[in-house]
């Protein structure tokens, strides 16, 4: 059987499938912008104004791309609790039933673990969105202007 390993040479693979860079817009790749919080142009800049924060910056420190354009709303926590929500009830029901945890083991554990994981998840799902609104140059209908 015939695979991309034996039609192609290690040499001509690279020339297939270039490195995740820019591509040929000038674009990062969304998830990859997501994943570092870096600007979605250059990728370089940081995207929060803060490394804890969920605070937008309101440019690129590098390319100088204003964030104006970025309005995530209330897409990001929609789906940071759905999946923390699903993420927090296995492991609380794990943590019951497989290991007999006390209330006061519970109230300790998921008190600490929720914030953190919380944080985590709403900065890397707004920053999907945010790269994602530059990379589909998705905007704010203004009536009556081209």
């Amino acid at each position: 059987m015939l695979s991309f390993e034996t039609i192609c040479s290690p040499q001509e693979r690279r020339e297939i499938v270039p490195e995740p860079t820019m591509n040929e817009a000038g674009i990062l790749p969304t998830w990859r912008a997501a994943f570092l919080a870096r600007c979605p142009r250059c990728g370089e800049g940081r995207l929060f104004a803060r490394p804890v924060s969920l605070a937008l910056a309101p440019q690129c420190g590098t390319c100088r791309l204003d964030f104006g354009f970025a309005d995530p709303g209330d897409g990001p926590a929609v789906f940071a609790i759905l999946i923390l929500g699903c993420v927090l009830m296995i492991g609380v029901l794990v943590a019951e039933f497989r290991f007999g945890m006390p209330i006061w083991g519970h109230l300790m554990l998921w008190s600490v673990v929720t914030p953190i994981l919380a944080l985590g998840l709403l900065r890397l799902l707004k920053a999907g969105l945010v790269a994602l609104q530059y990379r589909h140059q998705a905007e704010e209908q203004r009536f009556g202007q081209k």
